[in-house]
């Protein structure tokens, strides 16, 4: 896309404006290895100061004394005269740059395409003959528009751009990322380099700051999965009352003596003379907690296939939306670790306006290094969960220890519904009264890759 330029007001004259703040500056300096190395120019150098252009220019200027030539003093003159120009506007060249991304939005989905400009400006009088940008971005989102290089980092890229910048001007460039994995992505640090018109000096200047972008994992509809668009995870009301619902009111009645003061609907009260208690709707199931299996192999530890990785992620992603948009306080618990670390990812129940932000945020971190068996953190964190949640296990394999603690939590009186992507018989003893649901498309296949430590 051609860059867009527009003019920058000259700001008003206070200070130098040819310093930046806080640059970090770095020289190429000539090589110290004996005399004859400094005197050469290297033609394969992108700039090209050396000792030699001195002793060229102090060697003319003693043969036009000698020999009483004035043009191998005016040479030598004008050698003189365009180093120290070179070196003052070396020294100035990245003084008032500033570099600058900005995204059309910081969070996408899957699948999705997000619009990036990138913005250089020149905030002083001084042109910049040449400016070069290698900017560090993530090789698992392609870039519309230009090439991504790859670098000693596996996953991280460079782009490199150049411009050349008048007097308070700004340049923009428009890319686009295409949204392919889920993640979260640093977008930086970036290095500008920058140099006189001569191209005899050049330096360089790292902006180590950081931009995050997110990528959440695909959302789909329940029927999209197979699963049915009425009570997917069972029954929405309770045959008895177990517990009320203080945020979903059904209506009032007279207030009893056991009732507490909680309860009275004053408004109520004052319209009728008397005092009147609100009635709570009866639930079992808005309270829904997902428990996320990462492990995609029998033995966790082997590997895991990115494809069902991709698959049950998703398949939870789909059903916190969906618990979202019916007023479901609704939480996630998961065995798989966040990147370069060992803390388990867990989002509490809730119903507020955030939750599924952070559902979606937990889900785009989530590797697929599993600490340990879903069994196991099923056992540990059952207790610990409001007593008439349905627990959702969403899980690419079923095993046999996986069945028989799921059978002990039904035997304890916990509502259970059991998503997988392995088919399953629903006539299993072991799942006999857990809702079982098989998604759509069933088990995907793939190669196993190797686990890394701290993520995949």
């Amino acid at each position: 896309m051609p860059d867009e330029k527009e003019r920058i007001q000259p700001p008003p004259p206070i200070g130098s404006p040819f310093l930046g703040s806080g640059a970090a500056e770095a020289r190429a300096y000539p090589s110290t290895r004996g005399l004859r190395g400094r005197l050469l120019i290297d033609s394969d150098k992108e700039t090209q100061w050396s000792d030699a252009w001195l002793a060229m220019a102090l060697l003319l200027a003693l043969a036009g004394l000698v020999f009483r030539q004035g043009s191998l003093l005016v040479i030598a003159g004008l050698l003189t005269t365009i180093s120290a120009l070179a070196w003052l506007w070396d020294r100035l060249a990245l003084g008032g740059i500033e570099y600058s991304r900005s995204f059309a939005e910081r969070r996408a989905f899957v699948g999705e395409t997000i619009d990036l400009r990138i913005s250089v400006a020149n905030r002083k009088w001084l042109p910049v003959s040449w400016l070069r940008i290698a900017d560090r971005v993530p090789m698992a989102l392609p870039l519309e528009g230009i090439e991504v290089q790859p670098s000693n980092v596996p996953t991280v890229g460079r782009i490199r751009m150049v411009f050349a910048l008048r007097w308070y001007e700004r340049v923009q460039r428009s890319y686009r990322i295409q949204c392919v994995q889920r993640g979260f992505f640093p977008f930086g640090p970036v290095e500008l380099e920058a140099g006189d018109i001569f191209g005899l000096f050049s330096r360089k200047r790292r902006i180590p700051t950081r931009q995050w972008f997110i990528v959440y994992p695909k959302v789909e509809s329940l029927t999209d999965l197979g699963l049915p668009p009425k009570e997917p995870f069972g029954p929405a009301k309770a045959a008895r009352q177990l517990f009320d619902d203080p945020l979903r009111t059904v209506g009032v009645r007279d207030y009893h003596p056991e009732d507490d003061l909680r309860r009275v609907h004053w408004k109520a009260t004052a319209r009728r003379q008397a005092l009147q208690s609100r009635v709570y709707e009866p639930s079992t199931a808005h309270n829904l907690v997902i428990l996320l299996n990462v492990a995609t192999l029998a033995k966790h530890w082997q590997g895991y296939i990115p494809e069902r990785m991709e698959r049950v992620v998703s398949v939870a992603a789909s059903i916190a939306a969906y618990a979202v948009e019916q007023r479901w306080p609704v939480g996630i618990l998961t065995n798989g670790v966040l990147p370069e670390s060992d803390q388990a990812v867990k989002v509490l129940p809730g119903r507020s306006l955030s939750q599924l932000t952070r559902i979606m945020e937990a889900l785009a971190a989530v590797s697929a290094v599993a600490s340990k068996q879903i069994e196991d953190l099923i056992r540990e964190e059952s207790p610990r969960l409001p007593w008439g949640s349905t627990l959702v296990v969403v899980t690419a394999l079923v095993t046999e220890p996986l069945k028989a603690t799921l059978a002990g939590l039904r035997a304890g009186g916990r509502r259970l519904a059991l998503v997988s992507l392995e088919p399953v018989d629903p006539a299993d003893p072991l799942l006999r009264g857990i809702l079982v649901r098989q998604v759509a498309g069933g088990m995907p296949e793939g190669e196993v890759v190797a686990l890394v430590e701290g993520g995949p």
